[in-house]
């Protein structure tokens, strides 16, 4: 379907074989391929491996989205995109962009007037080339070109037969297939993000979880069903239900009706806990939930949605300032083989219980939240300064003291960090502050502020500036690895 156009299905009932899928959809992938989307743009480049590693074609990867012109000197390939160019020389991993020397991880090559540069640099080049946010998720093949990211929710109704609703941020156009215990839906064309929990359970006996998953350029909710399932579109595209196929739906009513009054009062009336299982714990009943990734960090950038944050100029507001900064850390990380997961990838509204639920959910070996000011300049690192009191009761820990046990190493995190900020002549301040959701969160937590430069408040949003920061987070990061490994 056409960008910009309207969704013509609205609550249309879509029957798939699980053939034309396997045709059109798995099909079509058998090849190795990275897709990109931006904006309304989305399209794939086919990835192509040399000497063991993957390559891409840097034109075809830049064609799309603005003006590209190429110039062949021999061994000397010269890419301009827009007003921005960038040399490479053939066999040499050194090049130049913007007049500025940087290194890629393998060297690069000429082959029919194309330059292949190694997919593992892709991310880092186009940081220097384009102006924008970028969010490359290395396992899946897949590259976010702005803020763009889709994120959803699901949750099961209470009524007979049980039904999924699934919502979505913006309009979504998955390939949906059925298979025995399974509804599949693949999305090649929208930038799916992953949920806090990439395996989603609910309470019914027709639709008892569903499983996000990534790979080759594509993201998959695959909803399991004790029936024969389908799905209808509604929203203009934003909302997706899956319910029993008619044939079934009369035994999934009986499967999923409420239980009977008496039964119902012998299970006794459910007790709220205001508290935060303890990591590794497993309190009663609590044995079949079902496992959770763990991420070695979580990003947090702060605010976002309805939720601005600072003002920090007429035009530039702190969450997508905050935002940007936090997925140029994200990248780096993976840069340095290290695993870590984003709080928000887009412009959403999260509580900051939301945000430490989300959190602690990860089991991280660290917790970073990214805040942004007009004020000062440099970097100011907090770790949380605990309110009095709280009421531990057995596993359970008290919500607002939960960072209590991991405060210690909170601290060393915060001084590990400074430290490389101050061997780049960083500017940086370490303070304790009650600042949620630091005292939430379970695992080591702290939050960096970055100020502009001395050059001036626009900096916040260069691209040159958040690097700067993204690499001293990144490869603070990395030194604490061993530290904070031992408990992770």
């Amino acid at each position: 379907m056409p960008a910009g156009l309207a969704r013509p299905i609205h609550t249309t009932l879509l029957w798939l074989s699980f053939a034309l899928f396997l045709l059109g959809a798995a099909g079509a992938r058998d090849d190795k391929l990275i897709s990109i989307y931006a904006g309304k743009i989305n399209y794939t480049v086919a990835l192509q491996e040399r000497d063991g590693q993957d390559y891409v074609s840097l034109r075809d990867v830049l064609a799309p989205i603005g003006k590209v012109g190429v110039k062949v000197d021999g061994t000397h390939w010269k890419v301009r995109y827009e007003k921005v160019e960038a040399e490479f020389t053939a066999g040499k991993s050194q090049i130049r962009i913007r007049g500025h020397e940087y290194s890629l991880p393998a060297r690069f090559l000429l082959e029919n007037g194309s330059g292949l540069v190694p997919l593992a640099s892709l991310n880092m080049l186009l940081s220097h080339v384009l102006d924008t946010p970028l969010a490359y998720y290395q396992n899946s093949h897949r590259l976010f070109i702005g803020n763009i990211g889709v994120h959803f929710t699901a949750q099961v109704t209470k009524t007979a037969p049980a039904t999924l609703v699934l919502n979505f941020s913006s309009p979504v156009n998955p390939t949906i297939a059925t298979e025995p215990g399974k509804l599949r839906m693949v999305f090649s064309r929208d930038p799916l993000v992953a949920p806090g929990t990439t395996l989603l359970t609910f309470d019914s006996g027709i639709i008892p979880s569903a499983a996000y998953t990534e790979g080759n350029g594509a993201a998959e909710i695959a909803v399991s069903g004790s029936v024969p399932l389908l799905a209808s579109f509604s929203n203009g595209g934003r909302t997706i239900t899956i319910t029993p196929a008619p044939q079934n739906a009369r035994t999934a009513a009986a499967v999923s009706a409420p239980a009977p009054p008496s039964q119902a009062a012998s299970q006794g009336p459910a007790q709220p806990v205001s508290g935060i299982s303890l990591p590794g714990s497993s309190p009663a009943g609590a044995g079949s939930s079902p496992p959770t990734l763990q991420y070695f960090a979580v990003v947090d950038a702060s605010h976002g949605g309805e939720e601005r944050g600072a003002a920090l100029t007429e035009q530039l507001a702190e969450k997508d300032v905050t935002l940007a900064f936090a997925r140029r850390v994200h990248m780096e990380l993976a840069a340095r083989g290290i695993t870590s997961r984003l709080i928000r990838d887009g412009d959403m509204t999260l509580s900051l219980d939301e945000r430490a639920d989300l959190a602690n959910t990860a089991h991280p070996a660290i917790y970073i939240c990214i805040h942004a000011t007009s004020q000062g300049s440099g970097v100011r690192i907090y770790t949380a300064l605990l309110p009095a009191g709280g009421d531990n009761r057995g596993v359970f820990l008290d919500w607002e003291t939960a960072q209590a046990g991991a405060r210690a190493a909170s601290q060393a995190a915060a001084a590990g960090l400074a430290a490389e900020f101050q061997r780049r002549q960083f500017p940086v301040r370490s303070l304790s502050a009650a600042l949620r959701p630091l005292n939430n969160v379970v695992a080591p937590a702290v939050a960096i502020e970055v100020a502009p430069p001395a050059t001036g408040l626009a900096q916040l949003n260069s691209a040159e500036y958040q690097q700067l920061v993204a690499e001293a987070i990144a490869t603070g990061v990395a030194n604490l690895r061993s530290q904070l490994g031992a408990s992770h």
